[in-house]
């Protein structure tokens, strides 16, 4: 049997006297969860049992703790990689999962995004800049109402439209006749403009019913798909991206609740999973990451790993059109960046704003190359 190992980096908050006997502990709850002594197999003793590989102290007054477990432990599952990860100490307060190190051939098991950042590029026809996002909202929307908003946000220019993440098979707007009416307003718009506007709505329920709506999605003609992995599952995440055919957004509902260093829930391990590209809340919005935290996400998801496609980074949660200089700073030209809310508080005026939003993402794009003009 190989005694192939990945390494997971804890931050443990324990005092110096106590954090060797605290990491042990980490490494058995984390393995085989019992104590050491019951242990009387030696295969497992010597294989399955992980292993404390360093213990450093950190300026935060934790401890940094790097584990060496069986690959083996993971079966080659997203859900039962994040439980052998994570499972039973995402109990213990005193503990944060920061990073993992995988071998080489136990990333490419997982597959990594199928489309990735080029794949975006492709489906919507951009180069030289970010791509523009946008969502449906609020939720209670008509199938209508939805399909008419989707319209103006096609016709100003928006390369991707996405269901807002609590849309679901709500009577309101069913699944089925929503993503129908949508893209056909899309492919409309798309007509009238010369566009190339995709839309990803948003899959939720069981996996069987997460088919049924990429059929309904594929029969429709849309050009991607979302969901929100610590709601539908991680697992769920690889199978839909292995099966939908389209690029695949991730949206971070429930991540927050995890105790996972963002840089590597949002940034690594869903694109591990197989995420296209990555929503994540933009320093200064709604939310309180910080921007080396956005930065660190952005670099997971886009930084060379075992060969893995590098997903997009989407920069969200209460942006603005005054804010895309910065985000464009911040994340470059290969991220989406994401505004919904202060676009939709334009009323009438909506359209413009749209293209105002446009028109900023591709200001100074491509210097070197034609100029594209704004749908």
């Amino acid at each position: 049997m190989s005694d192939a190992r990945l390494t997971a980096t804890y931050a443990v908050r324990a005092d110096r006297a106590s954090i060797a006997e605290r990491a042990e502990a980490l490494a058995l709850e984390q393995s085989v969860e019992v104590p050491i002594a019951a242990v009387r197999d030696a295969r497992v003793r010597d294989e399955v049992v992980a292993r404390v590989a360093s213990i450093a102290p950190r300026d935060d007054g934790r401890h940094d703790v790097r584990i060496a477990m069986a690959i083996e432990t993971t079966g080659h599952e997203p859900g039962q990689l994040l439980n052998m990860l994570f499972g039973n100490s995402s109990l213990h307060d005193d503990v944060e999962l920061c990073d993992v190190e995988l071998p080489a051939d136990a990333a490419a098991a997982y597959g990594g995004p199928r489309f990735g950042i080029a794949g975006w590029r492709e489906a919507v026809g951009a180069t030289g800049r970010p791509l523009t996002c946008s969502a449906l909202k609020p939720l209670g929307l008509s199938v209508d109402a939805l399909a008419l908003l989707a319209g103006t946000l096609a016709r100003a220019g928006i390369d991707v439209i996405k269901d807002d993440h609590g849309l679901a098979d709500q009577s309101s707007a069913p699944f089925a006749a929503r993503v129908a009416a949508v893209q056909r307003a899309i492919d409309a718009a798309n007509r009238e403009t010369g566009g190339r506007t995709i839309y990803a709505p948003s899959l939720t329920g069981s996996l069987d019913a997460m088919r049924v709506q990429m059929k309904a999605a594929r029969d429709a003609g849309t050009g991607a798909l979302m969901i929100a992995p610590m709601v539908s599952g991680v697992s769920t995440l690889a199978v839909v991206a292995r099966e939908a055919g389209v690029p695949i957004l991730a949206h971070p509902a429930l991540a927050g609740a995890t105790r996972i260093a963002p840089p590597l829930l949002l940034g690594r391990l869903f694109r591990l999973f197989g995420a296209d590209a990555t929503i994540f809340p933009n320093a200064g919005g709604r939310f309180s990451y910080s921007p080396d935290t956005c930065a660190a996400i952005a670099d997971g998801a886009r930084a060379p790993w075992h060969g893995l496609a590098p997903a997009m980074p989407v920069p969200a949660g209460g942006m603005s059109v005054e804010r895309v200089p910065g985000m464009r700073a911040a994340f470059g030209d290969d991220a989406m960046l994401l505004i919904g809310g202060s676009l939709l508080v334009a009323g009438d005026a909506l359209e413009d704003r749209c293209r105002a939003f446009v028109a900023a993402v591709r200001e100074g794009a491509g210097a070197n190359r034609p100029r594209e003009s704004v749908r």
